[in-house]
């Protein structure tokens, strides 16, 4: 059996197809329902409802209280009103953020 060098328009398509494996792979599971928004900061340690960053696999995975890349579904309109430790503004973040220290 010969193995042939690939085009280089068979090289792109390979590079597309991986590229979009990838991002699927990567995407959410889940759509977000309309009522409710991602707070980050707010969750206990070991109960985020999803990945956010590095520390975060999956639900349940953050590995302390407060931890400003892992997130938690609230209702739509509370988050920056929910108490976040580690938060610079003290209250929950609609994005992810770096961590006061104490």
């Amino acid at each position: 059996m010969s193995l042939s060098k690939p085009t280089s328009s068979q090289a792109a398509a390979l590079a597309v197809a991986f590229g979009t494996a990838l991002a699927l792979a990567q995407a959410p599971a889940y759509a977000q329902p309309a009522d409710k928004e991602k707070c980050f900061g707010v969750s206990l340690k070991g109960k985020n409802d999803c990945a956010a960053g590095p520390g975060t696999t999956c639900a349940g995975t953050s590995t302390r209280d407060y931890q400003g890349n892992a997130w938690k579904l609230v209702a739509k309109g509370t988050c920056e009103k929910t108490e976040s430790k580690t938060s610079s503004t003290g209250q929950g973040q609609l994005k992810q953020f770096k961590e006061k220290q104490a």
